[in-house]
């Protein structure tokens, strides 16, 4: 070959080289670039699967379900680690099952700060995080908020009776999808970066405490189904309006399912069968890739993470119980089968039952306690037939998931078969289903504050299951609520029978006795709390305080002052010695002086917001009154009914605020509320001499008919 033309060909190698390097390079880069924009974690609380039209349900319409699987991925078998809203979205947010973080019921358990959860992670990247939740489950002091940069809860909504109302459970505190919608949408606008991950729950596919009716042959259920795929379109709308759907990845969710009477169940929580544990799980990624698949390998809640940060390009901690998902969602690889763990403490939390356990490799379901279960979910869909109690042919899987069970907690290998929970056949699982649904029946009743039908259930529930404590703890404080006070006593009594360690039921039992001016009673329940509560610990400081308010009550200023310093110690935020010094002065008639304190408290409150001793901010505001301010005056009432809705006194002087100051449709209002919020003898009496004062005898004579029926309804339950 001549020289010239041998360095022409050379030439051209370096060149063909070069170029072929360059295009492999910009595939492996574009191949291992993490996700361009936003990354949107969308859970709807409550969804089943088998109930959308992507599983080939017919009877509602879903767009915005539809428009996302239709971009992205639908993986057919994903499972839940819990039927319960708070330890599977923990799971889902962590990777690790709720036997790992000890985030096992809604009701107990808060998340340790040494868990990370997939925000901390992600902004660790550069990330800006933002989380915005409709249920009070996963309210901030549950700990989900960890490693988010912006985090909003149902219980930061300022309407107090919404939001703090003392009636309402956790779950019961929530707030519309739309609402929730509009917050993420705000955040997103004023964050000023794409790169952003956003966790967006939405709590109206779940059961409300208010009835709900069946329309046209769609169920309440479906109906709700409609509603929250209404403003999820609304979500989609606003990310294409925005130019940041394409390059969003967005995964959708749900964390459990919802019984709706296929094994009993109603709703949730109890049981562990598919129509609770089953959920939907659709991953759109940039760009649409992977576009229209589906994907029949079975998964979990705890992949979520892992599948994230990989496509994030982010370290995946090896702590993770989860595994990226990512090779199943672009077609590129396979993962070994598995199977997945779920488990649910509401009987045991609630009733004193054994926990329920459930392991599922996808067609097989293993289900321990109270008795074992083993279902063939291929060949028996709606899970009908045990294969435990005469096993067979199924006698190997069994025994199989039965090991692979035991493994995965560290136990010895399970029995065969038989009633696994001591007891368990003195109430069998349509008795436990009936007491379940009776105790979610009275929760529902007391959120509508129909107290005295939830206060009859109640008492028949603590028949049912006599050792239960929780239904104890409902009897006594609804029974507070609506003055019932020897009943509420009664069952915070049986409460410290069943365990006298305990300082909370001895401090509630105190207080009790304080309202009923059983003042040596209260005393010795009181100091019997401070020797069993732990030192420096919160319900150390609470014991101190109810002593304190047992010696303002018999004018002992001396005792008072000591208590309120020893709950101080006990707790260095405590703003009791402030509130019981200026409590003192006002009693003496020393207004300035006892403003000055309150003023300081109020001050520190605005340093370091913390719940006050009730009656500070009520307190503060006699006072401003005394000194002609008003307008201050009215924003401590408001805030004292924030934080104690039912200070009927706090209410009545909000209400003669208005009037006096010619405000009086406001006055008028907060009568109202008075009576709907604290529906008592008590506080239809109230209202009574409060339209009386306002020129309205025609209210006042129907306030006292209400008081009379009300007290006349409580003699007949004696």
């Amino acid at each position: 070959m001549a020289r010239p033309l041998r360095y022409t060909f050379i030439l051209v190698l370096v060149a063909l080289g070069t170029t072929l390097a360059a295009v492999g390079g910009w595939r492996y880069a574009r191949a291992s670039a993490p996700v361009p924009g936003p990354i949107i974690l969308i859970s709807i609380d409550t969804l089943r699967g088998d109930h959308l039209p992507i599983n080939g349900y017919d009877r509602i319409k879903t767009p915005a379900i539809d428009t996302l699987a239709r971009d992205g991925i639908v993986f057919d078998r994903a499972f839940s680690h819990s039927p319960q809203t708070l330890p599977s979205h923990v799971a889902m947010l962590t990777g690790r099952l709720p036997f790992e973080t000890g985030v096992r019921d809604d009701g107990a358990g808060l998340l340790k700060p040494s868990e990370r959860l997939l925000a901390q992670m992600l902004r660790d990247r550069g990330y800006a995080t933002g989380g915005v939740v409709s249920s009070g489950l996963l309210r901030r002091a549950t700990g989900v908020a960890q490693g988010f940069d912006f985090f909003d809860d149902p219980s930061t909504l300022p309407d107090a009776d919404a939001a703090e109302d003392a009636e309402l459970t956790p779950d019961q505190r929530r707030r519309d999808g739309s609402a929730s919608e509009t917050i993420a949408e705000h955040w997103l606008d004023t964050v000023g970066t794409t790169r952003v991950f956003l966790f967006l729950q939405l709590h109206d596919a779940h059961a409300t405490y208010q009835p709900a009716q069946d329309v046209a042959g769609v169920s309440s259920y479906d109906q709700r189904i409609v509603y929250v795929d209404d403003v999820l379109g609304r979500f989609l709308k606003y990310l294409k309006t925005h130019q940041l759907y394409d390059q969003s990845t967005i995964v959708l969710v749900s964390d459990h399912g919802e019984g709706l009477g296929d094994h009993g169940e109603q709703q949730h929580g109890l049981l562990l069968y598919d129509e609770e544990i089953r959920v939907p799980l659709v991953l759109k990624q940039a760009a649409g890739s992977g576009a229209g698949r589906r994907v029949a390998d079975v998964v979990q809640l705890a992949d979520i993470v892992p599948t994230v940060l990989d496509l994030a390009k982010a370290p995946v901690p090896r702590n993770l119980r989860g595994r990226s998902l990512k090779p199943l969602a672009d077609g590129t690889g396979t993962l070994p089968e598995m199977a997945v763990y779920s488990e649910t403490r509401y009987g045991r939390n609630r009733f004193g039952w054994s926990d329920l356990v459930s392991i599922t490799d996808g067609r097989f379901q293993y289900i321990r306690a109270p008795r074992e279960e083993l279902y063939d979910t291929e060949r028996d869909p709606h899970q009908r037939g045990n294969l435990a109690a005469d096993a067979g042919s199924a006698l190997k899987k069994l025994a199989e998931l039965q090991d692979s069970l035991g493994r995965l907690l560290g136990e010895e290998p399970a029995p065969t078969s038989g009633e696994l929970e001591p007891g368990a056949a003195a109430i069998d699982p349509k008795a436990r289903l009936e007491i379940a649904e009776s105790y979610r029946t009275a929760l529902d009743l007391i959120a509508r504050r129909q107290w005295p039908r939830a206060l009859e259930l109640l008492q028949r529930l603590t028949r049912d299951v006599p050792e239960s404590t929780d239904v104890w703890n409902q009897l006594a404080r609804v029974a507070s609520l609506s003055e019932r006070h020897d009943l509420a006593l009664g069952a915070y009594q049986h409460i410290i029978d069943l365990d006298g360690s305990d300082p909370k039921p001895l401090i509630d039992a105190a207080e009790v006795c304080l309202v009923m001016h059983r003042l040596d009673d209260a005393e010795d329940l009181a100091a019997r709390a401070v020797d069993v509560a732990a030192p420096a610990s919160r319900a150390l400081a609470d014991a101190h305080a109810t002593l304190a308010r047992i010696a303002l009550a018999r004018h002992d200023a001396d005792a008072a002052r000591a208590q309120a310093s020893a709950s101080r110690k006990a707790d260095p935020s405590s703003l009791l010695p402030l509130y019981v010094d200026a409590r003192l002065l006002y009693d003496e008639g020393s207004l300035a002086d006892a403003l000055v304190r309150l003023e300081k408290a109020a001050a520190a409150l605005r340093k370091d917001p913390s719940i006050p001793p009730a009656g500070l901010h009520y307190l503060t505001a006699e006072a401003l009154i005394w000194d002609d301010r008003p307008a201050e005056a009215e924003a401590h009432l408001l805030e004292e009914l924030r934080e104690f809705p039912h200070n009927l006194d706090a209410r009545a002087t909000l209400a003669t605020l208005y009037q006096s100051g010619g405000d009086h449709d406001r006055a008028a209002a907060v009568v109202a509320d008075l009576i709907r919020i604290t529906p008592t003898p008590d506080a239809f009496a109230l209202a009574a001499k409060l339209w009386n004062s306002f020129g309205d005898p025609a209210q006042a004579a129907a306030a006292r008919a209400d008081a009379r029926r009300l007290s006349a309804g409580r003699r007949n339950t004696h």
